[in-house]
């Protein structure tokens, strides 16, 4: 079963990736799990730069920024994740960096990209 807001955050993760392909971003993959904490949202190259993105989604702003549900822990879990897939991966790139992407859908959508956590 499908939760309201695993659909939300669904959407809000399609909306990421049109905005980051316009932006000319190569995307790599979406969802990329490493462990039961650890997920990336979309991986990314920008230019010669391999980019980690977490997508944060909310209905509306109501209860505050959605970036704001992007803690300390969640913050090391992509970390942790991010080292993991340059080690994993045959890959190589000299530079890499964690970008969040922040989306309010209503009362009119919004579109926050933060660069380089």
């Amino acid at each position: 079963m499908v939760t309201k807001n695993k659909e939300i955050g669904a959407k809000g993760e399609l909306l990421a990736q049109e905005y980051v392909k316009k932006l000319g971003y190569e995307i790599i993959e979406v969802n990329k799990r490493f462990s039961r904490l650890c997920e990336i949202d979309i991986i990314a190259v920008d230019k010669n730069t391999l980019v980690f993105i977490e997508v944060k989604t909310r209905s509306s702003d109501f209860c505050g920024s959605p970036l704001e549900a992007i803690t300390k822990e969640k913050y090391q879990n992509i970390k942790t994740g991010l080292f993991t897939y340059l080690k994993e991966t045959k890959i190589r790139y000299k530079k890499f960096r964690i970008d969040a992407i922040s989306i309010i859908l209503k009362p009119e959508l919004k579109i926050k990209h933060l660069k380089n956590l």
